[in-house]
């Protein structure tokens, strides 16, 4: 199926026959390329739909009918790759096989910029282009359905039209503005960031106010929960809701059909498991208690005083910057430098976790803030009133 939009040729491609000539449409070295998905009761994501385009032809790929895109990566091994927010994308790119050797992020680019990072707003601003007024509606869509039909062809088309282009505009203004390095840098950080396995049990929100016997059977249900979650492809929050664990944590059931009961989603995949889940319940109701994490050092009148000062001397800094404060540095490293007392920039920049480029902004200046306060409050005496605490931070 070929359709022609004002943008640029639409071309379906479902049949390895037709792979071939729909990738030699592709002229360009610099490539758009977008992910569709329909994994929101899976526990992998997985792409439904694959974009590769330019400004004249977006190859809408269907990955449900080409098992093998070793063709498109190849496609692509050469070429610069223009996705936005690539922590979005790269997990089921690779999982179908594509893995891009040379990346372009819009998103990291608008961020360093202190442009929008939405894409809507940011094409809208840089190129005055207007995407889907519709898009809620596309998000919400089944694009594992076939056929797709036009409405929806042209939206998982829209934006892979224009990212060379406007990757062209925003890679000019990092350059005119000194920002390129700033960009590769959190580039790096972002893909790092979306290949670590950050799920942890510990994660689960309200697992802190448990006592030590209930956040041990949270433990054993999380893992168990995760494992099955894994071995089948369920999303864990379909199998088991975040909120349920701590409920059955805290008021253990005494049976299968107990613990099922509990769940919100009672005609889900949770009866096909719940023997199973039930079992490393009663493991964690047998366990040891699981203390809590300790919280460390308390807060004097000085660290808060310090992190506060911190904050706004961060916050002044991005102003000036034309950035949001929380990509010149979020407020959870400045407590965690507060903290970690440091005795010199290099050593708060170290506990902050600052990059090279946020160092070099930052780290002397935080550090003037943070050696006033604590000069200042040596001279009268501080009092410890209330624990470090990274959520309150």
């Amino acid at each position: 199926m070929t359709t022609t939009t004002s943008s640029g040729d639409i071309v379906f491609v479902d049949d390895p026959a037709q792979l071939p000539a729909a990738l030699a449409r592709l002229t360009g070295d610099v490539v758009g390329v977008d992910v569709e998905r329909a994994d929101a009761h899976n526990y992998y994501r997985r792409a439904a739909l694959v974009q590769v385009g330019d400004a004249d032809t977006c190859l809408l790929i269907d990955p449900l009918a080409l098992p093998d895109l070793a063709a498109v990566d190849d496609a692509l091994a050469s070429r610069l790759v223009v996705l936005h927010a690539v922590e979005n994308d790269l997990e089921p790119l690779e999982i179908v096989g594509i893995r891009p050797r040379s990346l372009a992020d819009t998103a990291v680019a608008a961020a360093v910029l202190g442009l929008p990072t939405g894409l809507g707003p940011l094409l809208e601003t840089v190129l005055g282009v207007e995407l889907s007024a519709d898009k809620e509606r596309f998000q919400r869509a089944d694009w594992e359905q076939r056929p797709l039909d036009d409405d929806m062809a042209e939206y998982a088309a829209g934006d892979v039209f224009s990212l060379p282009s406007l990757w062209e505009e925003l890679s000019r203004r990092l350059d005119e503005a000194g920002r390129r390095d700033w960009y590769e840098q959190e580039l790096v950080a972002v893909i790092e960031r979306s290949r670590e396995d950050r799920r942890d049990w510990t994660r689960t929100k309200g697992s802190g106010r448990l006592s030590g016997p209930a956040r041990a059977i949270l433990r054993a249900l999380w893992h168990e929960r995760e494992a099955v979650s894994k071995e089948h492809d369920i999303a864990p929050n379909r199998l088991l809701r975040d909120q349920t664990l701590l409920d059955l944590a805290n008021t253990p059931p005494e049976t299968p059909e107990q613990l099922v009961r509990r769940n919100q989603r009672r005609s889900g995949p949770l009866r096909d498991h719940a023997a199973r889940l039930f079992a490393a319940l009663q493991q964690g109701v047998a366990a040891e208690p699981e203390p809590k994490e300790a919280a460390g050092r308390r807060w004097d009148d000085s660290d808060k005083a310090a992190y506060d000062a911190m904050r706004r001397s961060r916050a002044e800094l991005a102003d000036e910057l034309g950035l949001d404060a929380g990509v010149l540095c979020p407020s959870r490293p400045l407590w965690a430098a507060v903290a970690g007392e440091p005795r010199d920039p290099a050593e708060l920049a170290e506990l902050a976790g600052l990059r090279p480029w946020q160092a070099d902004l930052l780290a002397d200046r935080l550090f003037g803030v943070y050696r006033e306060i604590k000069d200042a409050a040596a001279e009268g005496t501080a009092t410890e009133d209330e624990p470090v605490d990274a959520d309150s931070a």
